[in-house]
């Protein structure tokens, strides 16, 4: 975060390539950054800025160990990869996936302990490993520096918003019945079968007649069969369809922002996040199989009020929207505070040091 010299903490954002973990660093990342928070931490003096994120990529026999177990984490990376992790450490290590743990667990001791470190998603060795561990509560994982989240950690920051807002103004006006739709696809969970898309085109084709209006979006994970299959439907019933750049400006914030309900198919704990950090009703459509571990997700999501599944209707009701990355960031802040106070400012009561370009 932030480039050479800048005012502030450093902040390194770190992940093992999957486009999930990425975008879970990315949230905390982005929520720590956000004007009110960063204006309390403005005073720390962060060394090795790094404007872009960390993609850490080790190999086997590495990843097939415990993250505590590797003797030397820096082996099992390429040699461009291994150049990069070396001092001035920052502030603050942000990072998820398994493959990353290693590493998060290594920087706290290069750097002695100086760098903050913070793990998202279940590292399969004990929390002690790190300063702060984020998972989510259907992974079952406590400890004195755990934060358990419900779902993934997902932010959208006020100005992500304005800006789509603006680019999708004529959303605004229809309100009342409208609907997004994100759709998933396969994984080592759930597969998003022929069966599967059938059923949810019968229901989307249903809800269409009664005048809803379908917002619908693909991930990279959809299958091509099921792109085609709801490219043609949204054609047939007037409703809205994006999967990439050739249906022109990505519309996927302003969707959740000026939708009124979400349908999201149940194979991703971030898409399922990103529509409950909204407080959008959240209907879970099924796809093919099941895990263990989707489930504990999907009751969480329904306990906390934010989902249901979804059976072919459409229902409105109000939660607690879901703001797990803010909270991280804010412990994340806290910790800081503890390592870093604020200089004394004189006059007492809670202040913060402004920074230099206010001045």
């Amino acid at each position: 975060m932030a480039g050479s010299g800048s005012l502030g903490p450093s902040v390194w954002a770190v992940s093992d390539g999957r486009a999930g973990n990425a975008a879970q660093v990315r949230a905390v990342v982005h929520a720590l950054g956000e004007t009110r928070r960063w204006m309390k931490i403005g005073h720390i003096a962060g060394e090795a800025h790094r404007a872009e994120p960390l993609v850490l990529t080790p190999r086997m026999p590495w990843t097939w160990l415990p993250a505590d177990k590797w003797t030397s984490p820096l082996s099992s990376l390429p040699a461009d990869q291994r150049a990069l992790l070396q001092g001035p450490w920052p502030t603050v290590w942000i990072a998820a996936g398994r493959r990353s743990a290693a590493f998060t667990r290594a920087v706290r001791e290069w750097s002695g302990g100086r760098t903050l470190t913070v793990q998202i998603l279940d590292p399969h060795i004990p929390p002690e490993n790190f300063d702060l561990l984020v998972t989510p509560v259907h992974d079952e994982v406590t400890g004195a520096n755990v934060i358990r989240t419900v779902g993934s950690p997902s932010y959208f920051s006020p100005h992500a918003i304005e800006d789509a807002a603006q680019a999708f103004a004529d959303l605004a006006d229809e309100r009342g019945k409208s609907a997004i739709v994100i759709l998933g696809g396969n994984s080592r969970a759930h597969t998003f079968t022929e069966a599967a898309a059938i059923r949810l085109e019968d229901q989307l084709r249903t809800l269409s007649g009664q005048g809803w209006r379908l917002r619908i979006t693909a991930s990279r994970r959809t299958p091509d069969a099921a792109r085609a299959r709801f490219r043609k439907m949204a054609d047939e019933i007037g409703a809205q369809y994006w999967s990439g750049t050739e249906d022109g400006p990505n519309p996927y914030i302003a969707w959740l922002t000026f939708s009124d309900v979400a349908i999201v198919t149940e194979d991703s704990a971030n898409m399922l996040s990103d529509a409950a950090w909204h407080g959008l009703p959240v209907h879970i459509a099924k796809l093919e199989g099941r895990s263990e571990k989707f489930d504990k997700l999907h009751e969480s999501l329904i306990a906390h009020g934010a989902a249901r599944w979804f059976g072919g209707t459409l229902e409105t009701w109000a939660y607690a929207p879901l703001r797990e990355a803010d909270r991280v960031a804010d412990t994340i802040v806290e910790k800081l505070l503890e390592r870093y106070p604020q200089p004394d400012m004189g006059g007492g009561g809670d202040k913060v040091v402004a920074p230099d370009w206010l001045s």
